[in-house]
């Protein structure tokens, strides 16, 4: 089984959510093929500071630039076990949804979507038009998974830094590349059904 990922980072809000993911799939020694747009540098910076894509990048294995339609994850020959964008903005959603590849995160998106490989899109936006929920249909119709990125309340987060956390790891378990990496709920003993 190949244990080398695709993570695309869009500009949409949520940067915490790349480091995250990049995070969870680093502890678990899975390679990464990161790809930024130019937004999402931008986006960076702005939400976590200027060393924010330094982090990101040294946590993955390779950094393809986002024009270069011409590297290996732009192939579906390219061995991967699939891709998280995270976050997905609704630009990056709707070329996704359409087939527009016209920079390398949409296209490195169509390629597993054409291999039949797990896509998981953390779309970030709300609220949501129906231009966006028509595509987040059509990415589910092609077999990818919109995984807007919610709290799980039922935990009891303290800090943004466990919901960010939470979130990444049950993305990254999408992949059934590692043992389960997020929390999972339980019922406390008061609430077991006897």
């Amino acid at each position: 089984m190949t244990r080398r990922v695709v993570l695309g980072v869009s500009g949409a809000s949520g940067a915490a959510l790349a480091l995250e993911a990049a995070k969870v799939l680093h502890c678990a020694g899975i390679k990464v093929d990161l790809v930024l747009s130019r937004m999402a540098e931008r986006t960076l910076e702005l939400e976590i500071g200027p060393n924010a894509q330094a982090e990101l990048v040294a946590l993955v294995d390779r950094l393809h630039p986002v024009a270069d339609l011409g590297a290996t994850i732009a192939s579906g020959s390219y061995p991967v076990a699939g891709m998280i964008v995270a976050p997905c903005s609704m630009r990056s959603l709707a070329a996704i949804a359409q087939g527009l590849d016209d920079n390398l995160l949409t296209r490195a998106a169509s390629m597993q979507l054409k291999e039949r490989r797990p896509l998981i899109l953390l779309a970030r936006q709300a609220p949501l038009t129906l231009a966006h929920l028509r595509n987040m249909t059509a990415v589910t119709q092609m077999g990818g998974i919109i995984m807007p990125p919610v709290p799980a309340f039922y935990l009891r987060p303290q800090t943004t830094q466990d919901i960010t956390t939470q979130i990444a790891a049950r993305a990254v378990d999408f992949l059934r590349l590692a043992p389960a990496q997020a929390k999972a709920w339980a019922p406390s003993i008061g609430d077991d059904p006897k």
